[in-house]
């Protein structure tokens, strides 16, 4: 997928989780496989060319086109799994993906697991006794920085996804142009329980724009963000304060 993943394991019978850890490690490289852009033998590029049918592809392929689709639909086209005309789902891939190497792993019998796929990060349980996960959000004005640290206390479950310009340029397409989203932002970071959602929220905002995806983003449910403009100005949910510490 073009990235780093890497795991934050704590408590669990070691056996367990080194296995469990093989299986994640070995379903990232099949997703890899199966939806890759990239490849001409990938399931998503076969299918793109009228090789494959959905039917014929690994459940999976299904299920994120699902996933993908309701995406769509929630942002009211904001987000897309389009480019260029042809199908491309990795807009969602990487957080749905990252997701579910953290839910096998937790499967595992562990306290905490931490799930990081280039910056995106799924986070179940806790690392330590009344111990909540906490999560460093990347300032994209000041290299090293950090615009703020979320905190998981409370919550069973967090993720925690970022969308921008810092680190891979003006890669974010808006869907209605069919080029690089021009907007007042330079990232937008949300957080809400599951990785699959807050990618696709993060991306379908900063396309949007700091006034439109702000309010969009206060209307999703168990959501929260922080968008920080250009001119370094920092937006954020009303609800944002309780997940900051």
């Amino acid at each position: 997928m073009g990235t780093v993943f890497s795991f934050d394991v704590r408590g669990g019978d070691p056996a367990a989780v080194r296995a469990a850890l093989d299986e994640a490690v070995a379903g990232l490289h099949r997703v890899n496989e199966v939806f890759s852009t990239y490849r001409e033998d990938s399931q998503v590029s076969r299918m793109t060319r009228g090789e494959l049918s959905v039917e014929e592809c690994d459940p999976e392929v299904a299920e994120v086109l699902e996933l993908g689709a309701e995406a769509e639909r929630v942002s009211d086209g904001w987000f897309s799994m389009r480019y260029e005309g042809r199908l491309d789902p990795t807009g969602i891939v990487k957080g749905w993906a990252a997701e579910r190497a953290a839910r096998l792993i937790a499967g595992a019998g562990v306290s905490g697991v931490s799930v990081n796929g280039g910056g995106d990060v799924q986070l179940l349980g806790m690392p330590g006794p009344e111990r909540p996960w906490r999560v460093g959000v990347s300032d994209p004005l000041r290299p090293g920085g950090l615009a703020a640290v979320v905190s998981a206390a409370g919550a069973d479950e967090l993720a925690v996804a970022t969308s921008g310009t810092a680190e891979r340029g003006a890669h974010i397409v808006d869907p209605r142009t069919g080029r690089s989203a021009v907007t007042d932002l330079v990232a937008v970071t949300v957080v809400a329980p599951r990785l699959t959602w807050a990618d696709c929220w993060a991306t379908a905002a900063f396309a949007m724009g700091s006034r439109e995806g702000l309010a969009w983003l206060e209307s999703l449910p168990d959501v929260e963000a922080l968008l920080i403009t250009a001119g370094d100005e920092v937006r954020c949910t009303g609800g944002l304060a309780s997940r900051l510490g």
